[in-house]
Formats: structure tokens, sequence, C-alpha cells
């Protein structure tokens, strides 16, 4: 195949889907992924697509919603080392809520491991993954299915989580910056990721360096409501993402660079500058006298929203 048939065929499946990874585009042009990689800077430099680390998506920082099967292809090394390094931040016993997205999926995979927790979601990738956890209780909301990522939205799942406060939100996005925080393009989505911001007492946001820079229609999470950010090191020809994440610290936000140690041995840390204001909100202690044995047991969110042991402060700025 000539390289003009290989680009044209390479835009037609961005194009179609939004988002290709490298490996599936050199499988069906059927060549090596470093060709696939040459054609696909040079279809950025006519600004016909966008690369983004191990795949392609449709040009500029508006682009629609990437399906899950393509989302799922992207970037998964960086995925799995940010999921595992964001578990380090769940303990025994806590109520947390995790936000849809195939970051926050490997992270709950790992959370089955975490006895006493209480995971409300509405992510049914998120429900499936703990569903054989023993001693992880999974509270699912109420809402309507979006088959394209398996979550459930709108009225019925923001209502069933009103009243609602647990420890800590753990979310993803489609795009991140320092000027508007974590957004996504679904606006249907992202009502749903205020109302689980609304009920946390801190917001962990978990976001690959693709997303560094990105900005998306709809914002969910603005920068001075995020607590901490867990991603991975930008390559050192990412210039756009490695200033994102420096004006991220700038503005308060705490980063984990996942994959990185620190010479004590543990995950790197790179600290915020202080922001004048930022609100500092306790975090609740674990709950105690959990009962394990039999696996999780699914309740709708409205049935724990009274429930003492998952009260905290409001997370809510002053």
């Amino acid at each position: 195949m000539f390289a003009a048939e290989r680009r044209q065929l390479i835009l037609e499946m961005v194009r179609a889907n939004g988002a290709v990874s490298l490996r599936e585009l050199a499988r069906v042009v059927q060549t090596s992924e470093v060709t696939v990689r040459r054609d696909v800077r040079a279809l950025e430099a006519e600004g016909l697509l966008d690369r983004r680390h191990g795949g392609a998506v449709l040009p500029g920082g508006f682009t629609r919603e990437t399906a899950f099967p393509q989302k799922s292809h992207l970037a998964t090394a960086e995925k799995t080392a940010i999921a595992d390094a964001a578990a380090a931040f769940v303990s025994e016993g806590e109520a947390i809520v995790v936000g849809a997205g195939t970051t926050t999926q490997e992270l709950a995979r790992r959370l089955a491991r975490v006895p006493g927790l209480t995971v409300v979601t509405n992510s049914l990738l998120v429900a499936q993954a703990l569903a054989h956890a023993n001693r992880v209780e999974v509270v699912m909301t109420g809402g309507t299915l979006r088959g394209s990522n398996y979550a459930l939205v709108g009225s019925g799942a923001e209502q069933s989580l009103q009243g609602l406060r647990v420890s800590r939100a753990f979310l993803s996005g489609s795009g991140l910056t320092a000027e508007r925080g974590l957004s996504t393009s679904n606006m249907l989505a992202a009502s749903v990721d205020r109302a689980l911001v609304q009920a946390a007492a801190e917001v962990i946001v978990l976001a690959d360096h693709t997303k560094l820079g990105s900005d998306t229609m709809f914002q969910t999470v603005p920068t001075d409501v995020i607590t901490r950010l867990v991603t991975d090191e930008p390559p050192g020809h990412e210039e756009r993402a490695g200033t994102e994440l420096q004006a991220l610290a700038d503005q308060g936000v705490q980063i984990t660079v996942a994959g990185e140690r620190a010479a004590g041995g543990g995950e790197n840390e790179r600290q915020p500058a202080r922001k004048p204001g930022r609100a500092q909100v306790p975090l609740p202690a674990p709950r105690r006298g959990q009962v394990g044995g039999g696996g999780p047991q699914l309740r709708s969110a409205a049935t724990i929203a009274e429930q003492p042991g998952a009260r905290v402060a409001d997370m809510r700025r002053r």
C-alpha cells in the first residue's frame, strides 16, 4: 500500500471512531507501528488529526467523545500505573465515590483488596470489577444507562446522590487544564460527575498525560476544587503536558506521578504552591464494625445518605 493510501485509510478510521490506537491502525493498514507513527505525524502536520500517546484522535480541543472500545486501548500501561498509585490513597473502612471511565475501572480492580470499603458509583464497569470482592459494599446510583461508557446518568443518578457524604471522589474525564480543570465532552456525564464531587470531602482526578492540556466542552471539576492529580510522567517531547502539569501544581493541586520513585521509595510527590484561601477539609475516620464475608452488597445511594458513618464536612470551598 502506498503512503497516500495508508494515510487516507488512517484518516477514515479516525473520523469514524474519534480515536484509534497505533496498534489497531498498523493492523488494518498491514504495516509496522513505526510506519504508522510516521504517517500520523505527517497527517498532524497538515492539521488533519491530533496525535496522542499510543494513538490518533480527531483534531481540535473540543472533540466528540471517544467510544469505550477505543478508549480502552489508549495509554493502557499509563492507566495501570495511575490506578496502582491512586489505590494507595484508599484506606480500610472508607466510603468513597468512583466515577465512570477506563482509568477508574482499573482503580476498581485494585480496590477489591481493601476490606470494609464502601464504593458508590454510577459505572457498571466499576461495579462489575468489585462484584466478587470480599467485604466490599457496592452502592449503585439510579439513572439512565449510557451505552457508550456503561454509566448511569440523568436526573435519577443525580437525585440518588443528594445528601450523600463520603471521604473522597475518584474521577476521570476527557481533558484537564489549569485554566478550567477537568472536563468532558458529554453534558449528561458532566452533570453526574459534578454531583459526585459535591458528595466528597476530597477530589482526586485520575488522568494520563494525553489528557493534560486538552479542553472539552463541559467542565466537571474546577481547578480549585481538585485536591490531587494522579498522572504519569509526560514524555520529554510532550511539552504541552509538562507545562500544564506545572501550571496545575502552581494552582495548588497536589501532584502524584505514577511510576516515579522518590528517594524514600514511594510515588513521587510534586509539592504544590500554596494558594491563598484553599480549603483544607478534614477527612472522616474509617468506619468501624464492618461485617465481612459473602461478597459485596448492592444498594442504592439514597439508602446510605443518612448513615452517620458516611458523613463528613461539606467540601464546598468557602
